[in-house]
């Protein structure tokens, strides 16, 4: 018997509970993971709100964790007992102390890389490694624009973008959180409570707009988004922290400077096992060269997830968040 955080209904943060759950033995291609840290995600809050639907009840949350692999099932060649290995993606369910998963979702965390860094960078790290090296590679000389760039994904993904060569413009809501995105990369951090950031990104740009915008708060940023956008751009709509975006008029794009547009998910991206590897080699890479530093700046114990999630609600969280089993 192992406890785990689930939820019975959708709901607020109290919607989730502390049960006792049976794991029972890895069946073919699974692994018996052990928790040391579980990552904390806004994408938790669409699966607990009910925006993303999962398919039964009771149901688990989360999508990212680290541990300790403590048995393995028949034809697994992925990791053995004993290895720290971590995961970002499906199935949901790692907001809890043990845990089965697919064996071919399990990266081994290399040597010099903690737990609570593997827990706290898994989805976030990947995430901006296929957001900037994949859905629009990030060239030298390229200014984009990254919203919340003092989150989680935002601290990194700065970082990442100036390694790459990039000018950094970053909204952000609060001058604390501003501070924090240009300590970590972004040259111009955009308070978006004090000022126009359609207007203030053309101000910077010289009229011109930006090649692509990064943006994962939707509804009250989107079309604002598409207002700071070069001809051509690339609008890249990853996640929908203020609500879904409504229905809106296609040829928008096109009166707009003929735009791109695309809806990316880490799931679709690492689907398969060599590009799960490759991002996951990435990420370690850029943080073995210190090129990247994951910020975990909160750390709350499992069983009080709820605070956690209320906290990650309010925008009183910066850059990452780490659940202690």
């Amino acid at each position: 018997m192992t406890k785990a955080i689930r939820i019975h209904a959708y709901g607020g943060p109290e919607a989730m509970s502390w049960d006792d759950v049976e794991v029972g033995e890895p069946g073919e291609d699974e692994a018996l993971v052990r928790h040391t840290a579980v990552g904390l995600n806004f994408i938790d809050v669409y699966m607990r709100s009910g925006q993303y639907p999962q398919p039964a009840f009771p149901a688990g949350i989360g999508l990212e964790g680290a541990g300790v692999v403590e048995a393995v099932g028949a034809g697994v060649d992925q990791v053995a007992v004993g290895d720290r290995v971590a995961y970002a993606g499906g199935p949901p369910g790692s907001y809890c102390q043990s845990r089965l998963m697919p064996a071919a979702q399990l990266v081994i965390i290399p040597d010099g890389v903690e737990d609570n860094q593997a827990a706290a960078m898994m989805l976030k790290g990947m995430t901006v490694e296929y957001l900037l090296r994949r859905t629009y590679p990030v060239k030298p000389g390229d200014t984009i624009l990254f919203h919340a760039a003092a989150g989680g994904v935002g601290l990194i993904a700065c970082q990442w973008a100036k390694r790459l060569g990039a000018t950094v413009i970053g909204t952000v809501g609060n001058a604390a959180k501003a501070e924090e995105a240009a300590a970590h990369g972004c040259d111009h951090p955009i308070i978006v409570t004090e000022e126009n950031f359609v207007a203030k990104v053309r101000e910077i740009t010289d009229g011109a707009g930006v090649l692509v915008v990064y943006d994962s708060v939707g509804k009250a940023t989107f079309n604002g988004s598409l207002d700071c956008l070069s001809p051509l751009g690339m609008m890249v709509l990853f996640g929908q922290s203020s609500g879904p975006v409504p229905p809106f008029e296609i040829a928008t794009l096109a009166a707009k400077g003929s735009l791109f547009l695309t809806r990316p998910s880490l799931m679709a991206y690492n689907a398969k096992r060599e590009a799960l590897a490759a991002s996951a080699a990435a990420l370690f890479d850029v943080i073995a060269a210190g090129h990247v530093k994951i910020e975990i700046n909160q750390t709350y114990p499992l069983e009080d997830v709820i605070q956690a999630h209320t906290d990650l609600e309010a925008r009183k969280t910066t850059g990452s968040t780490v659940l202690v089993p």
